[in-house]
């Protein structure tokens, strides 16, 4: 995943994850994402049918978007609720939120990335507000 992207997930304004399995569709807005070696990680707070997809099919799409700029990233999931990874996901969810409880740890691995905005530039235009 190109560091551009990574930074526009990471500041967009609004981020909804959608699963489906055994033919229902669940899409729910996200909050805590980080990135950890090209994989995007989502905390679960109080995911009910999420989980429940999530654990019949892997296949997710997360859209990140600000305006009318942004990026859907597909891609397969794994959940894990102990083991390192969750335990670091734990100490961030406490440093940042403290008062929330992490029952779940989202693990996306990006399989695609599709430029969202209608004219196909948020590279271009995300680039220019940030010149770093």
């Amino acid at each position: 995943m190109e560091q551009h992207i990574e930074k526009f997930i990471l500041s967009a304004e609004s981020k909804a994850l959608a699963t489906y399995a055994n033919g229902v569709l669940n899409v729910v807005p996200v909050s805590s994402i980080k990135i950890v070696n090209g994989k995007i990680w989502l905390i679960n707070y109080f995911m009910d049918k999420t989980l429940a997809n999530i654990l019949k099919n892997k296949n997710v799409a997360l859209v990140c978007w600000r305006k009318m700029i942004g990026y859907q990233i597909k891609g397969c999931v794994s959940y894990e609720t102990q083991g390192e990874n969750f335990d670091l996901a734990v100490g961030w969810i406490r440093e940042i939120l403290p008062e929330r409880l992490v029952r779940g740890l989202i693990i996306l691995e990006p399989q695609e990335i599709h430029d969202i905005s209608p004219t196909k530039d948020t590279k271009e235009k995300f680039l220019n507000e940030h010149h770093d």
